[in-house]
């Protein structure tokens, strides 16, 4: 038998070893959760004796699943075989395997990929013939379809509220969807949403297929309780609706995701739910030390509705966190740069640093300043900035400008149109005779009588934005160019193309004001080839290297953890995200729980950077005060650092 007084903590003993029913584990950062977890299990299984099939494991990836099994099977041998442990995903396929007959499914019912998916939307698009770049592209309508699924509105109001005042008809998508679940239905396939919408409708419409269910499985545990959305809320509290032995894992502090449908009401109101729940607190923190979780518990006192918890240092004292009021985004990127040296001076390897920020463009100043001075790095959050494709699209009409034969650019620019791929654009160049004179009028009505009809008029609008910055008439600025392309062209084009089109265009005006900055095209371009023409090799192989810093945005970095955490542009505007608090009455509570996370991604050193100002593309500057998340810390809890 486990003595698990002498494993756990008085914490994660009181929660792992709790009394039937439905049990709420508040789990805060740093603080042994899946350690609770795992010994729940094995307590279950070996001291009260439960048969394991009759144990159900929910978790958000396969791999988590796995690796609390793995732990498991450590502590107590083969006799946790038999739990059923897995996604959300993975226990609906099981169950709609052998019951989605009372919904029409034959059991060898096909799953389709995302491959699959884009197939069947363009075939809807071209029955009902709206597939053109005019309307929106299958990824972006999967985007919606999948956001329909997840979230607590409904693709109706989704698409209205989205596209009403767009050239976009929403009544357009809504056919489109229902064309798509009728192609899918005609071929008795489901994609990766409809596991969850079929087995909660299965559950409802046989209610002796549920019966059997929550007969089954005697005790219910849910990790990252507080990252579920409405269906994966409603199939928990389905089948734990007879036995109600439900334990559910989770942090509301670090409910973050709701841009992907989770919803924080889900763990808010658990105890509504469950009257008879008892609750229970993990508050020691084995990762920070105390200076650091002070930090972290001031700023998440801001949120009021939440359950309260206050995290507990076991680590000694070390030294207080840091904030630097800096000048602008190009000033704080010096500063890190030397901060980053002092520290690896100092005996810190650099896969212990880790810079953290709200916005992809948060870092392009950084990472600009890293690649000059040839400083290893790994960006965890994606494509390095100037390598992503809007950024790339846009770049294309200042390289055209600067370089009439620059066939890839030209190639790039014209296949944004309508109707006009590969093929076509390599014939237009060929008749050019490789180089594209946007002066000479012959050259220009070569190009727009070998497009289709429908891509001339956008050929039309973005003709002066190359015509206006040729010759000595306007000058040759980067970020003007940028600005009336996305104002003419892109802006349109992304919202078409993207299912995060206003990221994708907050990266473009960033992009704009760096531009703008730049003296001459050519400065601008050679920035741009200091990022983009960085060694293949040092991105994928220096991953694992202790010789490269990371840089990541905070949703990324959840759940990982680091000696040093830097955290770029903690100014009013920035972070908090200004789009995110203006949307929703919760935005400003989830953005503080955002930087919360971030905080508590450190160790032992938290340096936050507050740049006073930007600088914006006609040369004026705007002024940000230190972000409300930095203002609302008591003076005593972080120094102050000068650069």
């Amino acid at each position: 038998m486990l003595d698990l007084k002498k494993i756990l903590n008085e914490e994660q003993y009181v929660a792992a070893t709790a009394p039937d029913g439905a049990i709420l584990v508040l789990a805060a950062a740093g603080t042994g959760k899946t350690r609770t977890l795992v010994y729940r299990m094995a307590w279950l299984v070996e001291d009260k004796g439960v048969t394991p099939d009759r144990v159900l494991l929910l978790t958000f990836t396969n791999k988590a699943a796995r690796e609390m099994l793995e732990r498991a099977n450590e502590v107590i041998g083969t006799g946790i075989a038999g739990i059923w442990g897995g996604t959300f995903h993975h226990m609906a396929n099981r169950i709609l395997r052998r019951y989605g007959r009372h919904l029409g499914y034959p059991p060898d019912f096909p799953i389709i990929d995302r491959d699959d998916a884009r197939t069947i939307v363009g075939q809807s698009l071209k029955e009902l013939k709206l597939n053109s770049k005019d309307f929106l592209k299958k990824d972006v309508l999967l985007s919606l379809f999948g956001t329909g699924v997840n979230s607590k509105d409904s693709l109706e109001d989704i698409v209205y509220e989205r596209y009403n005042d767009s050239a976009i008809e929403p009544s357009d998508v809504l056919s489109v969807h229902k064309m798509y679940e009728k192609k899918k239905r005609e071929l008795n396939a489901m994609d990766f949403d409809d596991l969850l919408v079929n087995c909660l409708r299965l559950f409802k419409e046989q209610p002796r297929v549920l019966e059997q269910y929550q007969e089954k499985f005697l005790h219910i545990l849910v990790d990252e309780y507080q990252d579920t959305n409405p269906i994966q809320a409603e199939l928990i509290d389905c089948l734990a609706a007879r036995n109600g032995n439900i334990f559910v894992v989770g942090d509301d502090f670090q409910c973050i995701y709701s841009w992907r449908g989770a919803d924080f009401r889900n763990i808010m109101s658990f105890p509504e739910r469950y009257p008879n729940a008892s609750i229970h607190k993990l508050e020691t923190n084995y990762r920070s030390v105390p200076e650091v979780l002070a930090v972290a518990n001031a700023c998440i006192a801001g949120n009021p509705e939440q359950f309260q918890k206050e995290l507990k240092a076991t680590r000694e004292a070390y030294k207080k966190p840091r904030v630097a009021m800096i000048r602008d985004g190009y000033d704080q990127a010096r500063y890190v740069v030397r901060l980053i040296n002092e520290l690896i001076y100092d005996g810190c390897k650099a896969s212990e640093i880790a810079v953290l920020y709200r916005a992809h463009f948060h870092s392009m100043e950084l990472q600009l300043e890293l690649s000059r001075a040839k400083m290893p790095h790994v960006i965890t959050s994606g494509l390095r900035f100037f390598e992503q494709k809007h950024v790339k699209d846009v770049c294309s009409v200042v390289k055209l400008v600067a370089s009439p034969s620059d066939e890839l650019s030209f190639r790039r620019l014209l296949e944004l149109l309508p109707r006009v791929g590969e093929r076509t654009a390599i014939k237009v160049w060929q008749k050019l005779g490789s180089r594209f004179d946007v002066m000479n009028s012959e050259q220009r009505e070569i190009v727009r009588s070998s497009i289709s009809a429908v891509a001339r008029p956008l050929w039309d609008a973005i003709e002066p934005v190359l015509t206006d910055y040729v010759g000595e008439r306007t000058g040759r600025d980067a970020g003007e160019i940028i600005a009336r392309f996305l104002a003419m062209f892109y802006k349109d084009y992304a919202v078409k193309n993207y299912d995060n089109a206003e990221r994708r265009i907050d990266d473009i005006k960033e992009l704009m004001i760096h531009a703008g900055r730049c003296e001459t095209i050519e400065a601008f371009l050679s920035d741009m080839a200091l990022l983009t023409n960085t060694d293949t090799a040092e991105k994928e192989d220096d991953f694992d290297s202790d010789a490269s810093i990371r840089l990541s945005t905070v949703h990324q970095a959840k759940g990982l953890e680091w000696s040093v955490v830097i955290i770029l542009w903690a100014s009013e505007g920035m972070f908090p995200s200004p789009r995110s608090v203006d949307e929703s009455i919760e935005g400003e509570a989830e953005e503080r729980r955002l930087f919360y996370v971030a905080v508590t991604r450190a160790k032992d050193d938290l340096i936050i950077c507050a740049p006073e100002m930007r600088r914006m593309r006609d040369g004026g500057v705007m002024f940000h005060d230190p972000s409300r998340f930095v203002t609302e810390i008591p003076q005593g809890l972080l120094q102050r650092a000068y650069n």
